[in-house]
């Protein structure tokens, strides 16, 4: 069995720290854990390894956020893995900073990297785990809040969810998405 977990951010070093990228930063704290390298691949970063008889395959799109739909697409493709064992990892203002939330499908919520995947792969069916940032910015000012970088509070509380994040993408790719949303989001 073969799934794709993706991360979503932005590359560039100007982006590494901000809100928008915690996707990008749990599926490298993930690839950490495994000890994995990244390699330069085609419209995204990818690593891969195998787990309990699972080929799972970490993507991190190059395509900055508002064209992720083009990496997910391009690598759904080429390793033959149909949408119900692909799995977005993105941020989330309406949720409070370090909850998690695993949906089968939803809204793009206004969210440009979520609305360019179902675009390109034709709906909102797949699942996504998302990680709250929470949503402590004035009127007019959300785009300054998600490309903002993380509080020194925020980086400390970082950690915990992060590895919560972990362990739902491997129950995710184990037990199955109806199992793991019953068993986490409570």
């Amino acid at each position: 069995m073969k799934y794709l977990i993706v991360g979503l951010g932005n590359i560039g070093p100007e982006y590494e720290l901000t809100r928008h990228n915690v996707g990008f930063l749990i599926v490298d704290r993930l690839a950490d854990k495994k000890s994995l390298s990244w390699s330069s691949d085609r419209l995204a970063f990818r690593a891969d390894y195998s787990y309990k008889g699972r080929q799972i395959h970490l993507i991190k799109p190059t395509t900055y956020m508002n064209l992720s739909g083009k990496a997910v697409n391009y690598w759904m493709k080429t390793f033959k893995i149909p949408k119900e064992k692909v799995l977005v990892v993105v941020d989330d203002i309406a949720l409070p900073f370090g909850k998690l939330r695993l949906k089968a499908k939803g809204s793009a919520a206004g969210h440009n990297g979520l609305k360019n995947i179902e675009e390109l792969t034709g709906g909102q069916d797949y699942a996504r785990l998302r990680f709250g940032i929470g949503d402590d910015f004035p009127k007019g000012r959300q785009i300054d809040y998600v490309l903002g970088r993380w509080t020194q509070q925020e980086i400390e509380a970082l950690p915990g969810p992060m590895d919560k994040a972990i362990d739902m993408i491997t129950s995710f790719c184990t037990i199955g998405l109806v199992q793991t949303m019953n068993q986490f989001n409570r």
